[in-house]
């Protein structure tokens, strides 16, 4: 299965209300595995900068002003997408500034059946929260120390990981190795098979002394021939 885990950054915080895209960024899973393959792209919004989102992402109008317009970049960020499931964490907020920009393309929406919020995940996972994604790397021990602002690739990275870990990530990767020998850090992509118990070279030896054994004996004798156990006990 193929997922590109996604984030954006934008003028602000309302795609109908003018706001636009400023930076895409996402990385390729496949069956559960980052590939190394990623997408990043800065965008002219056509538009200024305000202070509050420069205070977030610090993407100034002027380093955006000679950056792609959405436009020159649909194609290839479509193609990179492709028919991957997207995964996103509050994704109402990133797909309402994608779909927002492919309508004014007069390009078809990406429809919900698509996406996987790892919000919602994270809420039904951690319902007393924080579940913010430095809340969320904090409680799976994720470095993040190099988030000092927002960027849609690092944090597309990040989320990623947190991603795998609200998955029970590490517990599935515990030692186990596909009929292909994949070393013990991977997910075995085949069906699991029954492993086979090795037999000892030789029995343990009986912990059972010899009073025991004649103490069992004589409570035996007293069951009577019809005792069930004389249909077990050796002869």
């Amino acid at each position: 299965m193929r997922e590109i885990v996604f984030d954006t950054e934008t003028t602000g915080l309302n795609a109908r209300g003018g706001d636009r895209l400023v930076e895409l960024g996402g990385v390729e899973l496949v069956n559960g595995f980052p590939t190394g393959r990623s997408y990043h792209a800065y965008i002219n919004p056509e538009r200024d900068m305000p202070a509050e989102a420069f205070a977030v992402h610090g993407l100034s109008g002027e380093f955006l002003a000679d950056k792609p317009r959405f436009a020159e970049v649909a194609d290839d960020f479509l193609t990179f997408l492709g028919e991957a499931t997207l995964v996103i964490h509050n994704a109402d907020f990133d797909m309402g500034f994608i779909n927002m920009e492919l309508g004014r393309l007069g390009r078809p929406a990406i429809g919900a059946d698509r996406v996987i919020d790892t919000l919602q995940i994270a809420r039904r996972k951690h319902p007393a929260g924080p579940n913010s994604l430095d809340a969320l790397c904090s409680r799976y021990k994720i470095d993040n120390s190099s988030r000092t602002k927002h960027g849609a690739l690092l944090d597309a990275e990040l989320l990623a990981e947190v991603y795998l870990e609200l998955l029970g990530g590490r517990q599935a990767a515990l030692g186990l190795a596909g009929e292909s020998g994949a070393p013990g850090g991977g997910r075995a992509t085949g069906p699991l098979k029954p492993a086979h118990a090795r037999q000892r070279p030789a029995p343990l030896p009986s912990f059972v002394t010899p009073q025991e054994e004649i103490a069992h004996a004589a409570f035996v004798a007293t069951l009577g021939e019809a005792a069930l156990w004389k249909k077990y006990e050796p002869a």
